[in-house]
């Protein structure tokens, strides 16, 4: 090695350590991003997350001049995806929709191949939406005392269907028997939509659905919605009350949507990702098909975000433990 040499690493040593080279991210972030984006939606097509994602992801695309694919992979209560996209380079081209699911899913799994509060840095939240009570019109029942009734009446007989074990929809499921005292058998599915096929057709009784997935077809009069899971009544269901308004006390879940990226992406592509998230969430047009949905727009930064997840995280390792939910 020439003196030369030996003196050049030796500046380039020395600027690294006094942060003068911290820019570069910077400036590579400058030209993210160069090529098309993956997001990763961790559940079926057609489901609440998949809706939600397509809504977001063609608003960002039109931003960032670059096509945002949806990659749907579904499976075991969305932790297939979120494994996926854990494994994805930290570069700026792969991001995920994670879920309420994904904060349960520590507390139901023995064992993930990832660790849900390290291995993602939060971008932003996106939506939050209560789940919605909805049965097949060919169970007897207008009301929830009703529903509880044919319940009791039918033990072990009534079934409801769920995106997969540990999602929302199955964690909602478990709260319901627990605090009403029901015996009702849970169906795991590979995402909402394929469950809400069978739900309509009446191979199962019931589910606590998120509410874009459940909403068209409480409308179309396809499926009955008996109850909302938030603590106040839902604009997109006019007249339908809450659960706790209906009898059964307290009873309260919200589902929340939140977009990541594999931890270690550089800071300057999360921080121009949140802040494309957040105009998209502000848009007329999106604001307008989330409320036809009956979903709010979240607005939380990457720091509140991940300490919201981690408060969650722990919430629900508790509530799975005291209801005793498995994953199948």
């Amino acid at each position: 090695m020439t003196r030369f040499s030996r003196t050049r690493r030796a500046l380039v040593a020395t600027l690294a350590a006094t942060g003068w080279l911290a820019g570069a991210g910077v400036h590579a972030a400058d030209a993210w991003p160069a090529k098309p984006i993956t997001l990763i939606v961790p559940f079926a097509p057609g489901g609440t997350t998949d809706i939600l994602g397509r809504i977001v992801g063609q608003k960002l695309s039109e931003a960032l001049h670059q096509p945002v694919v949806i990659e749907n992979k579904a499976g075991a209560g969305g932790t297939l995806g979120a494994a996926a996209a854990a494994r994805a380079p930290a570069d700026g081209s792969t991001f995920f929709l994670a879920t309420i699911a994904h904060a349960i899913a520590p507390g139901l799994y023995k064992s993930l191949s990832y660790d849900f509060t390290k291995d993602f840095d939060p971008i932003g939240l996106v939506a939050i939406t209560p789940n919605v009570l909805i049965v097949n019109p060919s169970v007897p029942a207008k009301n929830v005392k009703e529903l509880i009734a044919y319940i009791q009446a039918n033990p072990g007989k009534v079934n409801y269907g769920s995106a997969g074990p540990g999602s929302t929809e199955h964690l909602a499921g478990e709260l319901f028997r627990m605090m009403t005292g029901t015996q009702i058998t849970h169906v795991p599915y590979k995402g909402g939509a394929p469950m809400m096929a069978d739900l309509i057709a009446g191979q199962i009784q019931m589910a606590l659905e998120t509410s874009p997935s459940a909403a068209p077809h409480v409308r179309s009069g396809k499926v009955r919605a008996l109850a909302v899971t938030s603590g106040k009544p839902s604009p997109a269901y006019p007249g339908v009350p809450t659960l706790s308004e209906a009898g059964v006390k307290d009873y309260e879940m919200i589902t929340w949507f939140a977009l990541m990226a594999p931890h270690g992406t550089p800071e300057a592509i999360v921080d121009r990702m949140h802040k494309e998230l957040q105009a998209a969430l502000a848009a007329p047009d999106v604001k307008a098909r989330f409320v036809e949905q009956g979903v709010t727009p979240g607005n939380m930064p990457p720091s509140v975000l991940a300490g919201y997840i981690r408060d969650e995280t722990r919430k629900w390792d508790r509530i799975v433990r005291e209801s005793g939910a498995k994953a199948e």
